[in-house]
């Protein structure tokens, strides 16, 4: 096969998956590949899936279909989490070439040169999972505004539910060092802001290398890296995605309180607010535990906001069990939730417990939650109307508006004006507009 000239990607799931495509990205274009929109045609498609839920077999067999039909003589590449953990499944997918796993898609350059050997059937190189035991470091750029920085991968917990563990196997992390060195990169670039992002970032410092057996040796902790991260000298904004209520300390929070570069924001996974259901997803919290992070923070920080994943239809979760959550949830001062009708997933204990929830329940509780998340999120704002805010200008594609977020993560529209991308402006907060799911805001 001759060295195809251009390469077109796309990204299913988390922010981790994001920056870790835009490394992908940078090794084809330090090789000379010419990088195209992926509607443009592409000689190789490489699509970085995600396992998370029920749907990643439709989607990745949708995105196979519409690279094909963009470029119907396309080598077709699928990495990712649902990669490692159904690669043969996925390689009898019409069109798909080839299937890397978890320690093999860093490598992706190496292994398309053996596509001319293939006849017809996708090659598949996925090792076993305990193979992806070192730390790949990435992070995300061609969103001039933000960066999502990878500082940690894999993870340790055996939640009854989750198969990551299965896709990206144990917890390992980046040095403090070298991602000091990726914040600077990306500096250096004109991102104003960074996410840090990773599987269970909270769980950082467990060194760059897993060995087998043994338990790595804890390096540094997360909130050594934060102390770190302040310093930067160029970014002014960093934001903490998901972290597990377990592992956000009250030093950790009181450290955000005070910093000038670390906003209030946070998004702290739930799941249940029913300890019996806790239990039995083999969380490492009980509510109240949840429930004393969200007083910490709000004495600390008023007016930060909180993000809540949950988990409805968990197996074994009754009606009184449900109501339980809802209840518990309707008490916490959170900002919104992202919630997620429950979805078995193959060699995960859940998948194998009784007391199945039918799915047309699961999905009334999801619409309830959902309910509950749109008022909280509007309570939350309500007392920020009136008030001068510092919003991140974004890029749009709309002829009219233009988007940002404050610091404390409400989402805002402004009238168009181009010269004000990619900066930092204080705006009033006017009015809630159902429409965008936003506030619509001024620059003053």
């Amino acid at each position: 096969m001759a060295t195809p000239k251009t390469v077109a990607f796309h990204t299913l799931g988390c922010k981790l998956n994001f920056s870790e495509t835009s490394s992908i990205r940078r090794s084809f274009e330090d090789k000379g590949y010419g990088v195209v929109e992926f509607e443009d045609g592409a000689d190789i498609y490489v699509l970085n899936t995600c396992s998370v839920t029920d749907f990643a077999d439709k989607k990745c067999r949708y995105e196979v279909r519409r690279a094909l039909k963009y470029a119907p003589d396309a080598r077709i590449v699928v990495v990712g989490c649902y990669a490692q953990l159904k690669p043969v499944e996925i390689a009898q997918i019409p069109g798909v070439d080839l299937v890397l796993g978890a320690a093999e898609k860093f490598n992706i350059l190496k292994y398309i040169d053996g596509l001319s050997n293939t006849s017809g059937k996708g090659m598949v190189v996925a090792g076993d999972v305990k193979e992806a035991n070192s730390f790949i470091d990435s992070y995300s750029f061609g969103d001039r505004t933000r960066s999502f920085l990878k500082i940690q991968d894999g993870c340790d917990y055996k939640c009854t539910f989750c198969t990551i563990p299965q896709a990206r196997g144990s917890s390992r992390s980046d040095t403090i060092e070298n991602v000091l060195i990726n914040a600077n990169a990306i500096v250096n670039q004109g991102a104003k802001e960074i996410v840090l992002t990773g599987v269970n970032i909270g769980d950082f410092g467990n060194g760059t290398e897993v060995i087998e057996g043994l338990k790595p040796k804890k390096e540094a902790l997360f909130v050594d890296l934060v102390h770190e991260l302040d310093n930067v000298v160029g970014i002014e904004r960093i934001r903490i995605s998901s972290i597990e209520p377990n592992l956000l300390t009250e030093e950790i929070i009181s450290f955000v309180s005070t910093s000038n570069k670390f906003v209030p924001h946070f998004h702290i996974p739930l799941q249940s607010g029913s300890n019996k259901v806790l239990k039995a997803m083999r969380r490492r919290y009980l509510r109240e535990l949840y429930e004393e992070r969200i007083q910490w923070i709000r004495k600390v920080i008023p007016h930060c906001c909180i993000g809540v994943d949950v988990i409805v239809g968990f197996p074994g979760e009754t009606e009184e069990d449900f109501l339980d959550t809802y209840h518990f949830i309707n008490g916490l001062d959170i900002s919104y939730l992202h919630v997620f009708t429950y979805s078995e997933r193959a060699n995960t204990p859940a998948a194998e417990m009784s007391d199945i929830v039918p799915m047309e329940v699961r999905r009334e509780r999801n619409e309830k939650l959902r309910i509950l998340s749109h008022k909280k999120k509007l309570a939350f704002t309500e007392p920020f109307l009136g008030t001068v805010r510092p919003v991140l200008v974004e890029y749009s594609h709309d002829t009219e508006i233009m988007t940002g977020f404050t610091d404390n993560y409400i989402k805002v529209t402004l009238p168009k004006d181009e010269t004000l991308v990619n900066t930092v402006v204080n705006v009033k907060l006017l009015r809630w507009d159902d429409s965008f799911e936003s506030v619509v805001a001024e620059v003053v």
